[in-house]
């Protein structure tokens, strides 16, 4: 699947900050418990930093105790793609936003089984939290 969203390097270093353009384009990572959602309990929907695009819930968020944002799941199987990731000498899974290819993070099979087994690592540079009314 191609993105539908394409923009130069230019375009999304002039859209996003540092840390965001680092994580989301070149493949970077925030550090362990330095994110701010890795600890958030806000309910909603975490949108992708760079397109707006909507990609986890709030309600498939856990604590993994691993410093990043956890999810068990995508809001659907299309908000995500997934690739092989070689580097550091590992094989892992990278997940990106499927409308602009955006790094999210790492997905493993070391979350609750009873939710599937999956855990998507995401960085939460690469996400915008949009809450839902407490009202």
């Amino acid at each position: 699947m191609s993105p539908t969203i394409v923009k130069s390097d230019q375009e999304w270093q002039e859209q996003l900050t540092s840390e965001q353009y680092h994580i989301t384009r070149k493949h970077g990572t925030e550090r362990a418990f330095t994110g701010r959602y890795h600890d958030c309990d806000k309910d909603g929907t975490y949108h992708c930093v760079c397109c707006g695009a909507a990609l986890f819930g709030s309600q498939d968020k856990f604590d993994s105790g691993t410093g990043w944002p956890s999810f068990t799941l995508p809001l659907d199987e299309t908000a995500v793609s997934t690739k092989s990731d070689r580097s550091f000498f590992m094989v892992r899974t990278e997940v990106h936003c499927s409308q602009c290819e955006a790094h999210l993070g790492h997905v493993f099979e070391d979350g609750p089984v009873d939710a599937g087994g999956l855990r998507y690592c995401i960085n939460s540079a690469s996400l915008d939290l949009v809450a839902e009314d407490a009202g």
